[in-house]
């Protein structure tokens, strides 16, 4: 009896333990748009990181995948690293967390850093892959859900303004990779709106393309279409503006 209790104890202490550590319930809560994004302190491949604290007033993408070694993950990676020099450009810094292991990141790292990949020459991956293997912060942005898995995250993204708010939210499921361009356009329509508050992005904009406007004057209105005004209307309640 007591041989099958301490085996039956065994079996169920490592999913207790995931459980306790990872939150695994339906009571995930995930940080919603506009607030402040939750700070952390945790070991990366870059050195210990206070997130977003040490990333000051640049835009932060924290990314997160399910698994290290795991071939759409890697993917991912090595396409951010391919655009890491753009995003530093737009003045935003990429962290990447999985429930790994440390020494596991480190291990990946280096093997993504060999692969030539889309033809292109092997690249060094400057910014932190972060350890979360106790789901620490997975727990606080929400990214441990019990229909996924025990042992890992999702597939999310949390963009993150120079005030610390979060602005954007992507979850994707693990079998899909993420489009980077698209996490990309996200970023610059952020930028632009928030430059510019009177402003909105329409479907499908890209940089150079018009705005959208939800209010104009009485005087702008009346000067829709006109030579001159940078304002003109699909309909009234469709106004767009040229940059």
């Amino acid at each position: 009896m007591k041989k099958a209790f301490l085996l039956t104890a065994l079996m169920v202490l490592p999913f207790l333990h995931a459980w306790t550590q990872g939150g695994r319930d339906n009571r995930t809560s995930i940080p919603l748009i506009g607030v402040e994004a939750p700070s952390f302190t945790a070991r990366t491949t870059n050195g210990v990181i206070n997130f977003p604290a040490d990333f000051g007033s640049d835009w932060k993408i924290l990314f997160a995948h399910p698994k290290n070694f795991t071939p759409v993950c890697s993917s991912e990676v090595l396409e951010l690293a391919s655009e890491q020099e753009e995003f530093e450009r737009l003045g935003a810094k990429i962290v990447v967390i999985s429930t790994d292991k440390l020494d596991q990141h480190l291990t990946w790292k280096a093997a993504l850093e060999e692969i030539r990949y889309n033809n292109n020459e092997p690249v060094k991956i400057s910014f932190p892959l972060v350890e979360d293997n106790l789901y620490r912060v997975s727990n606080q942005y929400g990214m441990i859900h019990s229909a996924v898995s025990l042992g890992e995250n999702i597939r999310g993204v949390f963009i993150i303004d120079p005030e610390n708010k979060v602005r954007s939210i992507f979850y994707y499921p693990n079998e899909v990779g993420r489009n980077i361009a698209e996490i990309k356009r996200t970023l610059v329509a952020l930028q632009a709106t928030r430059s510019n508050p009177k402003i909105v992005t329409p479907a499908n904009w890209t940089a150079g393309d018009d705005f959208m406007v939800p209010v104009i004057t009485t005087a702008e209105r009346e000067n829709l279409g006109m030579p001159g005004s940078k304002l003109y209307q699909y309909s009234w309640f469709m106004i767009y503006q040229k940059p």
